[in-house]
Parts: C-alpha cells; structure tokens; sequence
C-alpha cells in the first residue's frame, strides 16, 4: 500500500491520522503542508481543495479527514484489519484552543512568523 499523508507538523487532525498509521504499523510518507508551499499546493491540486490532512492511498485521495476516518476507509477497503490497540492521541478531532496558543507562542519565539497560504 502506497500512502501519502499531507500533514500540519502539530495539528490535532494531523496528529490523529499519524497514530493511526502508528496503530496499524503502516509505512507512509509525511508531507508537510505547513513549511513547505508546494506540497500544499500539490495537496490543493490532487484534492481539489484547501484543508487539512488529506491523506491519499493507493491513488485515492481523502480530503479533510480525521484519523478515524482514514482507518474507517481502510478497514471497510479490507486494507487492514479491526485494531483494538489504544493510541495516545485523539483521533478525531483538532487542537485545543490551548494547543494553538502554545504553537504559536513556540513559533514566535523561534522567531518564526505565521505562514498563510490562503
């Protein structure tokens, strides 16, 4: 199975679908959205639309999905099998407001400023 993960690097929903492929030891690739323009434009191009993650397997893209989500497709697709295992995270749902703020006080005091692509 061939994956792609369009990824925020610290995002609830991004971090939801990483644990899923944690919990079901899948190898995929990580695309980083956030630092990287073009792969957020290439997410944009083959999903046909702006949010985030989309994950595509197998050349079937899932727009705007959470980790529950994405291992509903895989299971019900007989790509992997029911997984009882418990993960760390929740898999279906964003950041916290807390969570936000730590990300972005994390950023500006790496002297980053916010990158907006639309």
């Amino acid at each position: 199975m061939q994956i792609k993960a369009y990824l925020k690097p610290s995002c609830g929903w991004s971090m939801g679908v990483r644990a899923i492929m944690q919990k079901h030891d899948l190898e995929y690739e990580d695309i980083d959205i956030i630092n990287n323009a073009s792969n957020y434009a290439e997410m944009v191009e083959k999903s046909g639309q702006p949010l985030s993650p989309c994950v595509e397997i197998d050349g079937i893209m899932l727009a705007d999905v959470s980790g529950e989500e994405v291992e509903a497709y895989m299971v019900s697709n007989k790509l992997v099998g029911q997984n009882d295992a418990s993960v760390d995270v929740p898999t279906d749902r964003g950041c916290t407001d807390e969570e936000h703020e730590k990300m972005r006080q994390e950023q500006e005091g790496q002297g980053g400023q916010p990158i907006r692509f639309f």
